[in-house]
């Protein structure tokens, strides 16, 4: 139970996995209740970040980035936590990646002064919101352009409001996502810019090499990104009210980006910025297969170990134990990412009101390497498990989660834990 001189909870009976934490509530008094996840201060199921590891990610990829002399802007998207943007920005980075005009807007309202939305802007409502930020000058924005119609539409539209909007042209990739496939269509983009000189502003070049997977492509494709730069900065193309932007890099090859576009000089000024989000909750799955790629074959990050460490979890009760070999446990696709993998079995915890019929331990053991989801539905995940586990109803499991930005997005507030279980603080999201 919470200590004595810890103040009432704040209920929130409308939320889950709040510890009836009342939204809004800051870190600090967060972490003045004193409550425990052990003691079962907290609702369940629950996500949660430990500490301790969260700080080891934030600090590995800044040293990872300063090592090869490029910027960070992590892509919110993965949290939409405006505290965790804030210790990212405290920790180093050159501003939030996020892709959605909302997105940017509760990113700005929350203080965050440097956006790169990575996405095209359609639409006279998103438009607008875009609008309204840049009427504050203490912010820098830019969006992505692929296209002579959707460059039109912002030149007419931001040509309207007076304003100037920051554009980087994305190149792709045939068979990939948005970007522009041949030199025709980048010549068609520049020649509709031009014709927005007051309302728009070429920026640099971005691309996304997460839509191919074979690395001798993707470095191919970097270099022809680094090519077009340079060619639209000897042709006197580039903004230079600003540093020009050349910007890759998701989760799984930002050490493949870093190498390639590290050092580039176009003669003008550069920054040059990678955009990986996953890397501060980390995870088991898709994630973890990548960093130990890159743990192997980048001589950076071979000087760093240990690497990158998955921070995030979902706690959750044991419900039933209907049939020999199955468990139920209270878990389900509302609470955790089931699109790379499902949520993996990898601590189990007895608390002391299930322990008066069987012992308990007084931290958190492995879980057996034989139990294993089989499936999830809304709020139940199927674990199979051996005849004679030790395993009891009211029993508490961490999961371990691959694709981390599908399991943040169920959650309105994350619960920080110290190295003892303890909430040290809380991540409101905004999805």
């Amino acid at each position: 139970m919470p200590a004595a001189s810890a103040p009432a909870p704040l209920l929130d009976p409308d939320g889950k996995g709040l510890g009836s934490f009342e939204p809004g509530t800051a870190s600090t008094e967060a972490a003045r209740l004193g409550w425990n996840l052990l003691d079962e201060d907290i609702s369940l199921p629950v996500a949660v970040l430990y500490e301790s590891r969260v700080r080891h990610n934030l600090a590995w990829m800044q040293q990872f980035m300063q090592a090869y002399g490029v910027k960070l802007a992590p892509h919110g998207k993965t949290t939409m936590s405006p505290a965790l943007f804030r210790r990212q920005l405290d920790g180093g980075a050159w501003g939030i990646t996020l892709a959605t005009a909302p997105q940017a807007h509760a990113a700005w309202r929350r203080g965050v002064r440097r956006v790169l939305m990575a996405n095209q802007l359609l639409g006279r409502a998103n438009m607008a919101l875009v609008a309204s930020m840049l009427r504050d000058p203490g912010f820098q924005f830019s969006c992505l352009v692929d296209s002579p119609a959707n460059v039109a539409q912002l030149g007419r539209y931001f040509g309207e409001q007076g304003l100037r909007l920051p554009v980087l042209i994305e190149l792709g990739v045939t068979g990939g996502r948005t970007g522009v496939r041949t030199a025709p269509q980048l010549q068609a983009i520049l020649d509709e810019l031009a014709r927005w000189p007051a309302a728009l502003a070429l920026a640099g070049v971005e691309i996304y090499e997460g839509v191919l997977q074979d690395e001798a492509a993707i470095r191919a494709f970097l270099r022809q990104a680094a090519k077009v730069i340079d060619e639209l900065a000897a042709g006197g193309r580039l903004w230079r009210d600003r540093p020009a932007i050349l910007s890759g890099a998701g989760s799984a090859w930002f050490d493949v980006v870093a190498e390639e576009f590290a050092g580039l000089d176009i003669g003008q000024p550069l920054d040059i910025v990678l955009r990986p989000g996953c890397y501060l909750s980390h995870d088991v799955g898709i994630y973890r297969s990548a960093a130990e790629r890159i743990g192997v074959r980048n001589p950076v990050a071979r000087q760093m170990a240990p690497g990158l460490m998955p921070a995030l979890q979902v706690w959750a009760y044991v419900q039933s134990l209907p049939e020999p070999g199955r468990a139920i446990v209270a878990l389900g696709k509302r609470d955790a990412a089931f699109d790379a993998g499902l949520p993996a079995p990898a601590a189990h915890y007895r608390p002391p009101a299930v322990a008066a019929a069987r012992p308990a331990g007084d931290r958190p053991a492995a879980a057996p390497g034989h139990w294993k989801l089989t499936a999830m539905m809304d709020q139940h995940a199927f674990m199979d498990i051996a005849p004679g586990d030790d395993i009891a109803v009211g029993d508490m499991i961490a999961f371990d989660i691959s694709h981390p930005c599908l399991t943040f997005d169920k959650w309105r507030q994350v619960l920080l834990l110290d190295d003892d279980y303890r909430v040290s603080g809380v991540a409101e999201t905004y999805f």
